[in-house]
């Protein structure tokens, strides 16, 4: 520590460490010349340096931020929000089984239970049946085409489809299958599915492959059993409109344009399923 002492001894005394004025040293720093004990010594690319340059070349480097925060800054290329499904649906899997189905009972969408626990519709995409194929297939499906999609659109965009595609998947289920219960994310995945198509003809893509894709999926949705067709086409549907909603939108200048639609279009999903119980009751 520098003390009166310690500079009057190093004033005095050349061969004196400046900060330790009872130690005698030869050695000095190769950035500005103080004499500096074998303590105070710290290697350098040429010769040592004194804990004051280390200190100053230290504050005076550029500070890199970590790899997350490089992840997550605006204009990054990596696909942010669709890992993090990809993370919080293995984690839930993983839960379903530790829990013995406790999570899955919570979180999957019960129709009768909308008003009740209307989180159930949003949650259903994040639980997944005891099979491995299931969610195997959906977040295959998510991993392929979240990126492209979440690059197209952006990050808060990428996520607001998601999320509305689930929303309009659980719809759909509320009336056509009233008494099911509905576990997984193929709406949200198949409202990707219908954002991408819309984005890409509207872009002139060639959508020929993808028709054929989405084609065979809602076919098996038909014909296989225990698979929730309704959300399927709900999921799809929404994708779509949301896409639509964002195609139509573009200029800078339209965004409070696009947020009112995508509200309106919330609102709307909102509004059919408290007209079902309506109409139910």
């Amino acid at each position: 520590m520098t003390d009166s002492a310690s500079a009057a001894g190093s004033a005095g005394d050349p061969n004196v460490c400046y900060r330790h004025s009872d130690r005698r040293s030869f050695v000095l720093c190769q950035r500005c010349g103080r004499t500096v004990c074998g303590e105070c010594q710290t290697p350098a690319p040429v010769g040592v340096r004194c804990p004051e340059c280390m200190a100053e070349a230290a504050a005076a480097m550029p500070r890199q931020k970590s790899p997350l925060l490089r992840a997550v800054r605006r204009g990054s290329s990596t696909p942010v929000v669709t890992y993090t499904i990809l993370g919080l649906t293995l984690g839930v899997f993983i839960l379903q089984f530790a829990t013995q189905g406790t999570v899955t009972r919570a979180l999957g969408y019960a129709p009768p239970l909308s008003l009740i626990e209307p989180w159930r519709m949003l949650t259903v995409s994040l639980v997944h049946s005891s099979g491995i194929f299931h969610i195997l297939f959906n977040m295959y499906a998510l991993f392929v085409l979240g990126p492209l999609l979440e690059q197209l659109v952006g990050r808060w965009r990428f996520a607001v489809t998601y999320i509305l595609s689930t929303l309009a998947g659980s719809i759909a289920v509320l009336w056509l299958a009233p008494a099911s219960f509905v576990v997984g994310a193929s709406g949200a995945i198949f409202g990707l599915f219908g954002a991408f198509f819309v984005i890409q003809r509207r872009l002139g893509g060639n959508t020929a492959q993808l028709m054929v894709i989405l084609g065979i999926n809602l076919a098996l949705g038909f014909f296989l059993p225990n698979i929730s067709w309704q959300a399927h086409v709900g999921g799809l549907i929404g994708g779509a409109i949301v896409a639509l909603i964002f195609v139509r939108t573009r200029r800078r200048q339209q965004t409070p344009l696009q947020i009112a639609l995508l509200g309106a279009f919330a609102a709307l999903l909102v509004a059919g399923t408290i007209l079902r119980f309506a109409l139910a009751g």
